[in-house]
């Protein structure tokens, strides 16, 4: 089989489910693909609670129905634009719903290659098929992205695990696990585990483990909310320049930026975690992974402390909840020469500030170009910024095609 459309979006997540309403309600050709939401359905923990605030939660339509809070009313859903917590399983009904209103056509299938073809693209299906599109957008979010530091890479599979892998974690009960991390990934996942049987300890170069702030309605006055303005990517007047001035962000140098991305970049889980996870887990802090090796009946792990101090520990399995690092080496379903072609020194792709990577008609949005617009496209309320900027420029790109086409 064989087809053709002008754009042609990898990945069904909140960047390309945004991208596909609004090029949708455009009426421009379009075909997405990838399993909708499949992130999240599949390699989140299934209790898992949302760090971000319901007013940044929404997927992106140009309709005023399209938002969670909307979407929350119609089904007797409590909601709260901030102070309540957003479960997974909310999101994925609303999540649902969404994509059946608003993005009816997309396809489960992944995209397997991308090679250019002429003043085209060609894609190759899973199925076989093979796609022809004028542009192609890559919104696969962090699904090429897990990073596991090299010290626990050498590990079997069976030993070794990434936070990425777990939804659930039935086959860990009766387990002694460790959690390499203290962000929210290895915060949810450690509660997680305990609550299903395992035993298990968390182990982070952290000092500490933080936590977001408790919501203080009775805190919020007028000085408080000038003197830390909230932001859909935490509070602060550098959270809301990152959120709300990307294009800003764009144009800062790059030493600037980098040091934006790192501020935002610390490991921090949500406030209501804290009671799930103190008193209840142990947490080994202060420590990095100096060696890892399989034994016969497990891991061994040596720590060393910050005063440099070594300490053994034994478990059955290791999960490193050690975050996503965007690598255009590991988006294999672009060819070699694509990815070559649009790799910056850091690995990491080199776009425009509409999206465009130096190969023309080639487009990167989401957690990839963290580097290029800042910690908001760490978040889904990125994708607020994101769909209406590119489907504009995608409508008047494919406008001037017709003109010229016409003449």
């Amino acid at each position: 089989m064989s087809g053709r459309c002008d754009v042609a979006i990898i990945g069904a997540g909140p960047y390309g489910l945004s991208l596909a309403a609004h090029l949708r309600a455009a009426g421009i050709d379009f075909r997405i693909f990838g399993k909708p939401l499949g992130t999240w359905r599949d390699h989140m923990p299934i209790d898992m609670l949302l760090k971000s605030d319901g007013f940044a939660s929404n997927l992106s339509a140009p309709f005023e129905q399209s938002t969670l809070k909307a979407w929350c009313g119609e089904h007797g859903v409590a909601y709260a634009n901030q102070g309540l917590p957003v479960s997974l399983e909310t999101f994925l009904a609303y999540g649902s719903d969404f994509q059946k209103r608003y993005v009816p056509e997309a396809e489960s299938v992944m995209v397997e290659n991308v090679e250019q073809a002429g003043a085209d693209f060609e894609l190759t299906l899973a199925n076989g098929e093979k796609v022809t599109a004028g542009y192609v957008v890559a919104a696969a979010g962090i699904s090429c992205f897990p990073y596991t530091p090299a010290t626990l890479s050498r590990l079997p599979s069976h030993l070794l695990s990434h936070s990425y892998d777990h939804c659930t974690v039935d086959s860990f009960r009766g387990k002694d696990v460790v959690v390499v991390g203290a962000g929210a990934s290895a915060i949810d996942l450690a509660a997680l585990l305990y609550d299903g049987g395992a035993s298990v300890r968390i182990v982070a170069r952290a000092p500490f483990i933080e936590y977001n702030s408790i919501p203080d309605p009775d805190a919020e006055t007028l000085l408080y909310r000038i003197r830390r303005p909230a932001s859909g990517i935490g509070r602060g007047w550098r959270s809301f320049f990152c959120a709300n001035a990307p294009l800003l962000f764009y144009r800062l140098p790059e030493s600037l930026r980098m040091r934006g991305v790192a501020s935002h970049m610390h490991p921090a889980a949500g406030w209501f975690m804290r009671e799930k996870i103190e008193g209840r887990i142990e947490t080994l802090l202060d420590r990095t992974i100096g060696d890892a090796g399989a034994r016969k009946r497990g891991v061994l792990l040596t720590t060393i402390r910050g005063n440099g101090k070594r300490e053994e520990l034994v478990c059955d399995h290791v999960i490193a909840a050690t975050g996503y690092r965007p690598d255009t080496r590991r988006m294999s379903y672009l060819g070699p020469a694509l990815r070559s072609a649009i790799a910056s020194p850091r690995h990491t792709p080199v776009v425009s500030d509409y999206f465009e990577t130096p190969v023309e008609g080639l487009f990167v949005t989401g957690p990839a170009v963290i580097d290029s617009f800042g910690p908001l496209m760490r978040f889904m309320v990125g994708a607020e910024f994101v769909a209406p900027r590119l489907s504009g420029y995608l409508r008047r790109k494919l406008g001037a095609q017709t003109k010229n086409c016409a003449a």
